[in-house]
Order: structure tokens, then C-alpha cells, then sequence
């Protein structure tokens, strides 16, 4: 049995990832983000990963409104660290296949073998039209395409001498791309329509998921897995889990009720709406969402025991490989997790092991 892997989606952006006023607020700096970075490497996480962020969401918390760039920072993260992964994001719609080539390889020389890759085609409009890089023409299947096309032409010139690939979004003439990296950077997708799996199933390493309910999320590992079986590849799932823990499943509890109510409800209507829905609809729904709503992804709350039989219930049941984690409070509630419920976890890994 392979371990499963854990990580932590670092704060790259101010507000992490609650939309509140009453929530701790990480700031969009080096520091703040070093800080996380040298706890995971410290209490043991597997990988950290950065998002690519252009645009905010405003609102009263300025949600997102301020972020750094996750192909700078993260280099200087595999600086400051010694064993986790150091996972970058990369979006295929704004830059060329030959400047990211060149990029992942200095990556992977600086960090010593642990760069990863994630690759992102864009999905919200107003990041990209804002410095004229959306192309409203493209639908979501041509999105994949092109994220195909590029993937192809950054993996060739890892390994190749010279590149010629046309494309419709790009070309390659006897591209030169060296140093070649000594091994291959790990590549990375988010992404749970069909294409998306199947861009999972044939590039990546590792599949990012998201579901509406743990069947659903059963469904999605299994059929990544199966895909990239018949490829004769192997592609490990993840998904997301914030962690609110407290020494009592009472005193985590009266964190969530507490962040929640303080949720940034203009922030929340305006990252509806660029997701596609209409501003009036995504007002209203705004305006009818409870304090949970604040969080953005899944979470558990509670103790150190409820939260490791938790996390340990959604990977088995789900058959994930692993999870990406979000942490409030990341100077900490990340070295609690790290003393209290990682150990636990990798216990029963070595155990079903």
C-alpha cells in the first residue's frame, strides 16, 4: 500500500481561503507564506502548492484583492525547505510552453528534484480579459485541447533537443529548451468534468477533485485511476480539506460559528458571478447564505481525534491518495495538526501498510 500524501495550499493569497471578516486574515507576503512553508517542511506535510491568482474578489475583506506570484515565491519556498514537494501553478492560457519549460527546470535544479507542476487553462474571464488573455471563442473542451498541446510541448522540451509543434494557440520551431531537468517535474491538474479527467488521466501525476458528496468523489478517484491504468499509467487523487481544530469538538465548533458570522457576503456574490452566474442571481444567493458559506471548501472541525477519524474516513471511503490541506490559523493551527493529528495518520498508513 502507498502512503497517503498530505499538503498544504499555502495562504499565496490575502484572506486565504475564508470569506470573513471575523476569520484570521493571511496576508498576500513572502513572509507569511515562508513561515507556512517552513512548518509543513518541519511537522513533515508531503507537498506545498501555491495557486495563480490575477484578480480579487473585493468585498469587505478585499478577498484575494492581493496575491503573489506562485512561480517566484515557490522558488525561493524550495530555499527555505528541504523535503516537501514544491508545487507551482502554471496557467497554459497566458504563457508560452518554452518560457515554462525553462522555468520548471530551473525549479526542479533549485529545489533538488521537487518541483511539481500545476496546470491551469483559466476559468474566470475577468482575471484574463483584464490584460487581454481570454479568448471568449474557446470553449471548455478547446481549453483542455490547448492545455493538451501545451503540456506535449513542455514535456518534449524537457527531454527533447529541438521541438517543432503547431498548434492552433501556438508554435514551436526547432524549439531549444536546456538544461534538461534530471528527472521529470511531477505535473499536477484540477479539474472534475470529463475532460478535465481525461487531460488528468493522460498528463498528470496527480488529480485535484472536487464533488458534491463522497459518492460522487468515489466515483471521480475511481475512474481517474482506471483511465490512467489503461494509458499504463498511474495518477494519484486528491482533494481539499480545511481543518478547523480545537482542543474540544465544542471549541472548534465555536470557531466556525464564529468566522462565520462575519461572512464578506459582497465577496461571496462576486466570485459567484465569475463563475459564469448572472450578478443578480448570485446576489441573491449571497444574500440567503448561511456563516457557512464562508468557507470555501470542505472542512472538519473538532478535536485531534475527530479530526484524524474524519480525514481518515473521507480518503479510505473516497479512495483518495491523499489531500490537500487549508489551515485558518497557519502558524497555529498547522504545527497543532502536525503534533497532534499527523502522527496519528501516518500510524495508520504504516499499519495498513
Amino acid at each position: 500500500m502507498v502512503a497517503k500524501e498530505y499538503g498544504v495550499f499555502l495562504p499565496i493569497g490575502n484572506g486565504g481561503w475564508m470569506l470573513s471578516e471575523t476569520a484570521p486574515h493571511p496576508q498576500a507576503t513572502y513572509a507569511w507564506n515562508r513561515r507556512a512553508a517552513v512548518h509543513a517542511d518541519r511537522i513533515g506535510l508531503d507537498f506545498i502548492m501555491s495557486m495563480a491568482k490575477w484578480r480579487g474578489f473585493g468585498g469587505s475583506t478585499d478577498h484575494w484583492g492581493r496575491s503573489l506570484e506562485s512561480m517566484t515565491m515557490m522558488s525561493a519556498l524550495a530555499e527555505a525547505t528541504e523535503n516537501v514537494k514544491i508545487w507551482a501553478t502554471m496557467h497554459a492560457n497566458v504563457h508560452n510552453p518554452a518560457v515554462a519549460a525553462k522555468m520548471y527546470a530551473t525549479l526542479q535544479d533549485i529545489s533538488g528534484g521537487r518541483a511539481g507542476m500545476n496546470v491551469v487553462n483559466g476559468s474566470y474571464a475577468a482575471e484574463f480579459e483584464q490584460f487581454g488573455e481570454w479568448d471568449a471563442s474557446l470553449s471548455h473542451d478547446d481549453r483542455y485541447e490547448l492545455a493538451e498541446k501545451w503540456t506535449e510541448a513542455v514535456t518534449r522540451l524537457w527531454s527533447e533537443d529541438r521541438v517543432t509543434l503547431r498548434t492552433p494557440y501556438f508554435d514551436l520551431v526547432e524549439c531549444e529548451s536546456r538544461p534538461h531537468p534530471a528527472t521529470r517535474p511531477t505535473i499536477i491538474s484540477a479539474g472534475r468534468s470529463d475532460a478535465a479527467r481525461a487531460f488528468q488521466a493522460r498528463f498528470a501525476d496527480g488529480a485535484f477533485l472536487a464533488s458534491d458528496s463522497l459518492d460522487e468523489m468515489r466515483e471521480l478517484s475511481d475512474d481517474v485511476h482506471a483511465r490512467a491504468a489503461a494509458l499504463g499509467r498511474q495518477c494519484r487523487t486528491y482533494s481539499m480539506l480545511m481543518v478547523v481544530q480545537g482542543d474540544t469538538d465544542e471549541a472548534a465548533a465555536a470557531k466556525v460559528a464564529q468566522w462565520g458570522a462575519g461572512l464578506d457576503r459582497e465577496a461571496l456574490a462576486l466570485m459567484r458571478a465569475s463563475w459564469g452566474i448572472a450578478e443578480e442571481q448570485a446576489r441573491a444567493w449571497a444574500a440567503d447564505a448561511v456563516g457557512e458559506a464562508a468557507f470555501q471548501t470542505p472542512y472538519v472541525a473538532g478535536s485531534a481525534q475527530t479530526v484524524t477519524e474524519h480525514i481518515r474516513y473521507i480518503v479510505a471511503e473516497a479512495h483518495l491518495d491523499g489531500l490537500m490541506l487549508i489551515f485558518p490559523e497557519y502558524d497555529q493551527d498547522m504545527v497543532l495538526f502536525g503534533e497532534t493529528v499527523l502522527p496519528a495518520l501516518r500510524a495508520i498508513d504504516g499499519a495498513a501498510s
